[in-house]
């Protein structure tokens, strides 16, 4: 649940102390000093805590001896660009008074360089292979004419809109490897828009390519010739949901094989398997788990080389929109909306997928996820759940032990608020 701020109080001696000599200055040049950092996006200002993002170093589980970074009023999603040189953050999750602010972070400074209005919410924003661009996604943007919808073109270098791609309603997007081939989903449709880049501004920019069924995300070949496209269907107002393989070795875009699963909202590849996440609508039975939930979502692992998907596995339900693959083969989803219970059990919207064994462990915390960060050279995964931080170590499926106040397993005790986001920066 998230911590009150009593819990402050009570621990802020212990913050005083752990910040004076657990933070030891590395030869690391930002500001605080700290050589492996995670980023925590906090939205809510509130008594001796502001919204902005916090320091963590990522190697101890403890707060930098730094204040929050600013990023508008209400930080939220982060994307880290591929040469982690820069942190965009958005702005823009508690409804009526957001900002829709993009901040661009400079991580070597650990400060904004530059900021932009958005013409709206987002939830997909992608960047270039070379860190100099981003896409962004904003189902509602005015576009004269048309109906609302556009892709957002932004230069990294200079934080300022540099080209548009009106699509209407698109919500997800989805980049190859190389950069050269951007696809965009849309609300209630069962087409795809394929986007080249390199036209957009100078010439035909957008590919419309039907025979789907509500999409909304892709995963790309290691060569890019080959698109999965994740089909939403039910849960998105359709009827199938399953994978689309889309060939994309020619400049004419065709349908190859499919696959269908029992729900897919969300997926992460692993070599050549893809990991779906979803809910079937009235959810399954949750025949692995002793729990009094009566309905659960589904983790269905697809073979791409021969497009044959395994038994599904229950899971909690709700809508999944985080999929992470951590250390010791494991799996976590997060989702939004679940079946939650607080009376005989704690459960909330997180699972944990064993893919050795095909266990599945939900652990004892109620709320959405909103974020979820395997931290690289470790085995923890920090996981943002109804707000809170929860660390996790992957070899037990348990809290992970905090040295640093042993009473208090799976926690920063010198981090407190109602956090959004996490993402480590220098792994």
């Amino acid at each position: 649940m998230k911590r009150a701020l009593l819990l402050f109080f009570i621990l802020l001696a212990a913050t005083l102390t752990l910040l004076s000599c657990g933070n030891t200055p590395s030869s690391n040049s930002s500001l605080s000093g700290v050589a492996y950092r995670a980023f925590f996006s906090e939205q809510v200002s509130a008594g001796t805590i502001s919204a902005g993002l916090y320091i963590v170093d990522a190697r101890n589980d403890l707060r930098a001896a730094v204040g929050p970074m600013g990023a508008g009023a209400t930080p939220g999603k982060m994307v880290v660009t591929p040469n982690r040189a820069q942190t965009l953050v958005f702005s823009g999750y508690l409804g009526a008074g957001s900002d829709n602010l993009l901040t661009v972070i400079t991580n070597a400074q650990e400060a904004g360089t530059g900021s932009l209005s958005l013409p709206g919410f987002t939830e997909s924003i992608v960047v270039s292979p070379d860190s100099n661009t981003a896409y962004i996604a904003i189902p509602t943007a005015t576009v004269v004419g048309q109906s609302p919808g556009a892709v957002k073109v932004v230069s990294l270098g200079t934080v300022a809109f540099t080209g548009e791609v009106d699509i209407a309603a698109v919500r997800h997007l989805a980049l190859n490897n190389s950069g050269t081939r951007l696809l965009a989903f849309s609300d209630n449709s069962n087409s795809v828009s394929i986007i080249t880049p390199s036209n957009i501004g100078v010439g035909t920019a957008v590919t419309t390519v039907g025979g789907f069924d509500h999409p909304v995300a892709a995963f790309f070949s290691s060569d890019d010739s080959t698109a999965y496209v994740l089909n939403c269907g039910p849960e998105c107002g359709g009827g199938s949901a399953g994978l689309q393989a889309v060939d994309l070795s020619t400049s004419s875009p065709a349908l190859l094989g499919s696959v269908s699963v029992s729900a897919a909202t969300v997926g992460v590849m692993s070599g050549s398997t893809l990991y779906l996440a979803g809910t079937p609508i009235g959810g399954v039975a949750c025949s692995n788990q002793t729990t009094a939930a009566t309905s659960c979502g589904t983790l269905t692992a697809v073979d791409l080389a021969t497009l044959t998907a395994a038994s599904p596995v229950p899971i909690t339900d709700g809508y999944h929109d985080h999929i992470e693959l951590a250390a010791n083969g494991r799996v976590y989803i997060g989702a939004h909306d679940c079946t939650e219970i607080s009376t005989t059990e704690v459960r909330g919207c997180l699972s944990l997928y064993n893919t050795q064994t095909g266990n599945v462990v939900v652990p004892a915390m109620n709320g959405d996820v909103t974020g979820i960060e395997p931290v690289a050279q470790r085995t923890v995964v920090y996981v943002i759940q109804n707000g809170a931080l929860r660390i996790y170590e992957t070899s037990t499926d348990a809290l992970a032990p905090n040295p640093h106040s042993p009473s208090h397993p799976g926690e920063i005790v010198n981090l407190v608020g109602d956090f959004y986001d996490v993402k480590t920066i220098d792994f």
